[in-house]
């Protein structure tokens, strides 16, 4: 595979195939950004759901907060 690439033939397809990505990322860069809030507000409940993983869900912020640093009452 990389004997093509560094043959003639294999130089042309990487020119012209980055010339395409070139022109395809420039083209549409105004699509991506117009899309971009809506992605954003789409991610919320993903996020949520894996901020909230680590502690158990809603529940129990009432324990955590009567007790110390250390696990003993304040």
């Amino acid at each position: 595979m990389s004997a093509f690439l560094k043959s003639r033939a294999g130089v042309v397809l990487l020119a012209f195939l980055a010339i395409g990505a070139f022109f395809l990322i420039t083209e549409h860069t105004a699509h991506v950004f117009g899309v971009l809030p809506y992605v954003l507000l789409l991610l919320c409940p993903l996020l949520h759901l894996f901020m909230h993983h680590g502690h158990g869900g809603h529940g129990g912020h009432g324990e955590e907060q009567d007790q110390g640093p250390e696990g003993g009452e304040r």
